[in-house]
């Protein structure tokens, strides 16, 4: 795999382009938000590091500006370790928010992760159909009554895993394993935010998503 690294840090580049290279992908770097906004007009990576705080232009706004033409997944790093500021990034597209301090080896396992969940959505390349509601895997499309619904990044994430898993209960805790990527500490509001969005975007059709009273959420239909 062709992988950017984006840190104003040299330190943090070199020790990351180190594991990567050594799981034998191709590692290249960048110093900040501009630079890394014009490497991927320039070139096609199959996954971005990108950190959060650095000069000229931030991660989020970099990770926006690279998400309006190109779909690659990012993983960021950050020493904001807030709630506010992992579901901003999810928000956005990210696939995966690590805190430092963090491990090289732990990004490595983000990576992988990324990588084979990635994977999994491309060969989903079916186009199902619940009543009015038709949902495109392949293409990230969702239509309500022939009417394409507008949803989030995360929205989308959610609805596909919830119809992979059709008729399994699922926590809110491997909800927030699996589609948010990441060990997430704090409540459940998080899945059940989203879930309300979800509802709310898919309208008459919300009955397929079934609430399990203290437990979670399944797709049935």
């Amino acid at each position: 795999m062709k992988i950017l690294i984006v840190d104003d840090e040299e330190m943090i580049r070199s020790v990351l382009r180190e594991y990567v290279e050594f799981e034998g992908n191709e590692a290249y770097e960048a110093a900040d938000g501009m630079e890394a906004v014009r490497a991927c007009r320039e070139n096609d990576y199959d996954l971005v590091i990108m950190d959060v705080m650095m000069p000229h232009l931030d991660g989020f706004s970099a990770v926006k500006e690279i998400k309006k033409s190109k779909d690659i997944p990012v993983i960021m790093l950050s020493a904001r370790g807030e709630e506010y500021d992992k579901l901003f990034a999810f928000e956005i597209g990210v696939d995966d928010y690590v805190t430092k301090p963090f491990s090289p080896k732990e990004v490595m396992a983000r990576i992988n992760a990324v990588t084979k969940r990635r994977k999994q959505k491309q060969n989903g390349n079916e186009i199902l159909k619940f009543e009015g509601l038709e949902v495109d895997m392949a293409g990230r499309n969702v239509y309500v009554d022939g009417v394409k619904a507008e949803l989030t990044p995360k929205e989308y994430e959610l609805l596909f895993y919830l119809i992979r898993n059709k008729g399994i209960a699922l926590t809110r805790e491997k909800l927030l394993y699996d589609v948010w990527g990441f060990d997430f500490y704090g409540d459940d509001r998080t899945v059940d935010t989203h879930i309300k969005m979800l509802r709310s975007n898919i309208k008459d059709y919300r009955k397929f998503i079934v609430t399990l009273r203290g437990l979670g959420y399944k797709f049935e239909a």
